[in-house]
């Protein structure tokens, strides 16, 4: 590792200071780390490219930047050498942080200006978490490990404007990073704390709380909130559903009362064996014009029209019945989502939920519920006060619950359900749902969410984010790595390379499945569920033909046997008329 320190000859102070960092603090820090130090002068008046020269024939690890701050725009060395530096992509420190008054003395540095000189890791090590599509892990066959994803190519990205190398390493308790109430921290800001990474990688939310330990590059991707992941509502369908709006017992009626309607009870006897056949069988139609409004041959007597009539309004109220009913078996089958917004689970009881623990959604339900507990504590004591007129008492009466406990009463439910451990878990939780309206509800990062819909069709995003957050990388606290990387980031936003990085990963991503979009569905009715009506048909077709063909063969075996063949033989030549002539046929 080496160090290079560079300053002013003019400014001989700096120079001891220099030395003073190198061996009274880092040998000490570092007693086992193998160091080099070399010091480099910069005067005024060089070009950029004597600058460059000298500053990277040392071939530094770490550059101390002890260069005054310019009080004015012009060749000078301090700002020569931190034009230059910005250019290399070395990581610098500023040993007077751009101070207007000069160095200052080791010892009257803060600690979190001294920090970074502390750490030893090689240039470029990245500490990351596996949440695709941001990061991918791979294992060949000879155990070779890899990364790809989003973050990983837009490091590449960075790396050829800052010209660097890097490494990779996934962190150990794959977690990114929250506080407990001992003020210790976990995960991949626990990492970049403990300097044993310069650069936490991944879809990490930039929180509050966070950036008192660790320092956020500008964001590279848009807000990011939280949202609901449930199992994907399942609408259940039959062929045959226009049969399950009535149920067994009513059909069986109404085919009662259809057949007793249409008896055909008239006893005289017709002249014609066909005329009394036609009779019979528009006695059954008449029935059926009456239930479908076609209308019909009205009948002459008293009874006949008595029973039309009735069967006419018997058929009005079982159609109206029969329509209103359908309509109300397919709207419901859609409409069964009961869950639409947070408050919507915090209303029910049979659906649990819960984030995945140690993650900003675990943090921000913990927060909430906090929060309600100090604004309840502060309207107590006011309330409680017998300093208090009855005048001011009054004010701070109310007619509800002073303080909404809703996150108290979430959080309680999420401890008491249990937080999944890994984001696959709750995957698993959900899956195994019964259905929309039991089982369970995975809180999580809404970029999260969407992958997990995007690669699994049985998964649905539920409601809108809430607790929105950019994402950004995270460097140790007073890294120079945190400028050199938001410029970086902020050329890629113009060159609108960010957008072909979402395109790439989320729309074109080769794990997306196409699933069917139940918000672009139509509200008709689909072929699954009034496709037994056309399979009736069809059926109807096919007997009809079927009792075609019957027909045709008897009819013609029966006008066979009705024929009689008559012999011209048998009768003499002038009987003109023989006595079986007038036999009918």
């Amino acid at each position: 590792m080496t160090i290079v320190g560079v300053f002013e000859p003019d400014y001989p102070v700096a120079k001891e200071v220099v030395n003073k960092m190198f061996d009274s603090f880092i040998k000490q820090e570092i007693p086992d780390a193998d160091i080099t130090y070399v010091g480099v002068e910069i005067e005024d008046g060089l070009s950029e490219s004597v600058v460059c020269e000298r500053l990277t024939k040392p071939s530094p690890t770490v550059i101390i930047d002890t260069t005054r701050r310019p009080r004015a725009i012009g060749n000078r060395a301090g700002t020569l050498v931190k034009k230059v530096v910005r250019k290399m992509g070395i990581p610098t420190v500023s040993a007077t942080y751009g101070k207007m008054n000069g160095i200052m003395e080791w010892e009257n540095l803060s600690n979190t200006e001294k920090q970074y000189l502390v750490q030893i890791p090689p240039p470029g090590y990245i500490i990351t978490q596996v949440i695709p599509p941001f990061v991918y892990k791979h294992v060949d066959e000879n155990g070779t490990v890899t990364f790809s994803g989003y973050c990983v190519e837009l490091l590449d990205e960075i790396k050829e404007i800052l010209n660097f190398d890097y490494t990779i390493s996934e962190t150990k308790d794959n977690k990114f990073g929250t506080m407990n109430d001992k003020l210790e921290w976990d995960g991949m800001i626990r990492d970049l704390v403990d300097k044993r990474a310069e650069i936490a990688l991944g879809p990490i939310s930039v929180m509050a709380e966070r950036e008192t330990v660790v320092d956020f590059t500008v964001p590279y991707y848009d807000l990011v909130g939280i949202s609901i992941l449930m199992k994907k509502p399942s609408v259940p369908s039959s062929l045959f559903k226009f049969l399950t709006v009535l149920e067994a017992n009513v059909w069986a009626c109404i085919l009662a009362a259809y057949f007793i309607t249409s008896y055909y009870n008239n006893k005289e006897k017709y002249k014609d064996d066909d005329e009394d056949e036609k009779t019979r069988i528009s006695s059954v139609e008449k029935k059926v014009s009456g239930v479908c409004y076609c209308g019909g041959e009205a009948p002459r007597n008293l009874s006949g029209r008595l029973v039309a009539a009735t069967w006419w309004l018997f058929g009005f109220i079982i159609i109206a019945s029969y329509t209103a009913n359908l309509a109300a078996f397919l709207t419901v089958s859609r409409l069964d989502s009961p869950i639409e917004s947070l408050d919507d689970l915090a209303k029910q009881y049979k659906i649990k939920y819960a984030p995945q623990e140690s993650t900003s959604a675990a943090t921000y339900f913990e927060r909430m519920a906090y929060i309600e507990e100090k604004f309840y504590e502060i309207w107590k004591n006011m309330s409680l006060d017998d300093s208090l007129n009855e005048t001011e008492r009054a004010k701070l009466a109310v007619w509800d619950y002073p303080v909404s406990d809703k996150y108290t009463k979430i959080w309680w439910t999420m401890k008491e359900t249990g937080m999944p451990k890994t984001f696959d878990e709750g995957i698993e939780k959900v899956l195994a749902s019964k259905g929309s309206q039991e089982g369970f509800a995975f809180i999580a990062d809404s970029t999260q969410v969407k992958y997990a819909v995007m690669i699994n069709c049985e998964l649905i995003a539920v409601g809108s984010e809430f607790s929105r957050k950019p994402l950004a990388l995270a460097v140790q606290q007073g890294s120079p790595l945190k400028d050199q990387l938001s410029s970086a980031i902020l050329k890629l936003l113009n060159q609108r390379k960010l957008e072909g990085l979402k395109e790439k990963w989320w729309n074109k991503n080769p794990f997306k499945k196409e699933c069917d979009d139940s918000e672009q569905q139509s509200d008709g009715i689909s072929i699954a569920n009034i496709g037994g009506v056309f399979i009736v048909i069809f059926i109807g077709v096919v007997l009809a033909v079927v009792t075609l063909i019957v027909e045709y063969f008897l009819y013609k075996k029966k006008k066979r046997t009705h024929t009689r063949v008559v012999s011209v033989d048998r009768y003499p030549k002038d009987d003109k008329y023989p006595k079986d002539r007038h036999r009918r046929r």
